[in-house]
């Protein structure tokens, strides 16, 4: 009996201690403007909207520290009303609790959500927005959202690349710049550290041969990836893809074939465009990236620090 007794109690201990370890939750998987698109009229597109299970919001994710009940945001989506909410009941936290937004860049699915935060929706109280530079300065100047600068429903706090930000005695963040089209402001991914693990986010980039950094090497670096998988392969939407250079799905893969399945099982694909065989369930192109030892972030995903 004293045995069993021990059994369970050192079983408890390490349910308690996994529990308490701060976790990122994925809270959406699609391209900025969503699975399907507004005005989207393909046959996946038609099923879509009249399914709800198909659809995909836009990517984001949380970090959650549960021995403080903290939770931070990585940007801010159309969709952030809903995936709050989901956050809500995930962590199993029903106050409205944000203890900071952290933003990888201005385009459409990565901040304008920061709206429902103003006079018109929760009307916060100085919510911390941690902005790089031109974003900040972005945001600061440009209507509607100096208005939530002025009203304080936001305060917008600096970021500096490869400068780590501490948000508690075991939690780090550090953006790292990667290249994107910049019209507005400058692009960024986050590590995120706890004092066990780390995880890459990059939603957003252009062909990783474009990047200052290693691919290989960051996946290397990281307990987790989660990585620009917008578009499968070339040809998939009508309009050139040059105008839009992510890196293929396709193209990541073979560019980290020669890692170790260990290494490959690290990266999940995430931010799919909505003509991405992936987010439309084709058989065929998933047990591609399956075979190939990679992974699909989806909604709920959880993965621990």
């Amino acid at each position: 009996m004293r045995l069993i007794s021990a059994i369970i109690l050192l079983a408890a201990i390490a349910s308690a201690s996994f529990a308490a370890r701060p976790y990122v939750l994925v809270l959406g998987t699609g391209q900025d403007a969503g699975v399907p698109q507004m005005g989207c009229v393909s046959k996946f597109c038609q099923k879509a909207w009249m399914n709800p299970a198909l659809r995909q919001q836009v990517s984001s994710i949380a970090l959650v520290d549960p021995s403080t009940r903290a939770r931070w945001i990585f940007d801010a989506t159309p969709d952030l009303p809903e995936q709050f909410q989901f956050l809500k009941g995930r962590t199993r936290d029903t106050t409205n609790r944000i203890d900071g937004i952290f933003l990888t860049h201005a385009h459409i699915g990565h901040y304008t959500g920061l709206m429902y935060l103003g006079r018109e929706s929760m009307n916060t109280g100085g919510i911390p927005v941690y902005a790089m530079p031109r974003m900040k300065q972005m945001l600061e100047l440009n209507a509607p959202w100096s208005q939530l600068v002025a009203l304080k429903n936001v305060l917008i706090k600096p970021l500096s690349a490869e400068t780590e930000f501490g948000l508690n005695a075991s939690l780090r963040v550090t953006p790292m710049l990667v290249p994107h089209r910049d019209e507005f402001s400058e692009t960024v991914g986050f590590r995120i550290s706890s004092d066990k693990k780390s995880l890459i986010y990059i939603p957003d980039i252009d062909k990783w041969q474009k990047w200052t950094k290693n691919l290989a090497d960051i996946v290397r670096s990281a307990d987790y990836l989660l990585i620009d998988g917008t578009f499968y392969a070339d040809g998939e939407i009508s309009r050139p893809m040059s105008e839009v250079p992510h890196p293929f799905v396709a193209e990541t893969m073979h560019l980290l074939e020669s890692l170790p399945r260990k290494e490959k099982s690290k990266v999940y694909f995430i931010h799919f465009n909505h003509s991405n065989p992936l987010v439309q369930g084709n058989r065929k192109a998933l047990a591609e990236v399956q075979a190939n030892g990679f992974r699909i972030a989806k909604r709920g995903l959880r993965l621990t620090l």
